[in-house]
């Protein structure tokens, strides 16, 4: 009988503990969360048309959040607003963009984009609207990243056709170094009228280790020309600018899991797309 107790003990003994080994798996497996990251940022600076003799002054700002669901689903949410003012009228912008796209942070992400431009001149109201795809590849330190767009342009009741492309360029000298390239271009299509726009730009941005807190430099050329015309409008835009980040560890990170999706945003505060 003694012996028979001894053997019932151990036998729940050992099934006790390899029923806790069975549910230990599940009891340690937790849902993974949301990664919620984004960024806000300011700049200022000044804007000069080819052939002027004035400067007039440049500034503005954006608002990112992207959301990380499901691994590797990515929405985000863009709000930006740009104004140029003194010599002339001023012009506002502000713009709201939406990105859905499905991320690999070691290989590239792809996805679509739609934008709601508004902008005013002196009482006269202009708003765009544009959608497309977009891509970006990741090698190594090098991001490249493609977008395309079909939209249409309405000032007052007169209303254009859009199409365009961009290509951004972005390496990392470090991973809170990033040195960027654009180039952009867009048409508009005035029933038979075309007018072209061809923007470039090229950007510094270093963010201090261990803080959220990024400055940055930027260049950006436009040229605008209609096709009836021999004459074309150019203007150089130079700004310098402060950003703070939250929910991303390095300007690297934030580019590979982060809000990494922008739209253009035209130096003269006129084109848009």
């Amino acid at each position: 009988m003694h012996r028979f107790s001894i053997c019932l003990a151990s036998l729940i003994v050992a099934t006790s503990a390899r029923a806790a080994d069975i549910l230990q798996p599940l009891a340690t497996e937790t849902a993974v969360a949301p990664r919620i990251s984004g960024y806000g940022e300011l700049y200022l600076g000044g804007l000069r048309f080819v052939g002027d003799d004035y400067t007039t002054r440049a500034g503005g700002g954006a608002l990112r959040v992207n959301i990380s669901f499901a691994q590797r689903w990515n929405l985000q949410g863009d709000l930006t607003y740009d104004r140029i003012w003194g010599h002339y009228d001023a012009l506002d912008e502000t713009r709201g963009a939406i990105h859905g796209f499905y991320r690999d942070p070691d290989r590239f992400a792809a996805g679509i984009f739609a934008a709601y431009t508004s902008v005013g001149e002196s009482g006269v109201t202009v708003n765009n609207y544009a959608v497309g795809p977009e891509a970006q590849l990741y090698l190594g330190n090098l991001t490249l990243y493609g977008q395309a767009s079909v939209g249409q342009l309405t000032i007052s009741d007169f209303h254009g056709d859009q199409w365009g492309v961009r290509a951004v360029a972005r390496y990392f000298v470090r991973k809170n170094f990033r040195l960027d390239a654009e180039l952009d271009f867009n048409r508009t299509d005035y029933d038979g009228t075309n007018e072209d726009v061809v923007g470039a730009a090229v950007q510094a941005m270093y963010r201090f280790d261990e803080t959220p807190l990024a400055v940055f430099g930027r260049y950006e050329f436009e040229r605008r020309k209609f096709e009836t015309s021999t004459q074309d409008l150019r203007a150089n835009k130079v700004v310098i600018g402060l950003r703070a980040s939250f929910g991303s560890d390095s300007l690297f990170d934030e580019d590979r899991n982060g809000a990494t999706m922008d739209t253009y945003r035209p130096a003269s505060v006129v084109n848009t797309k």
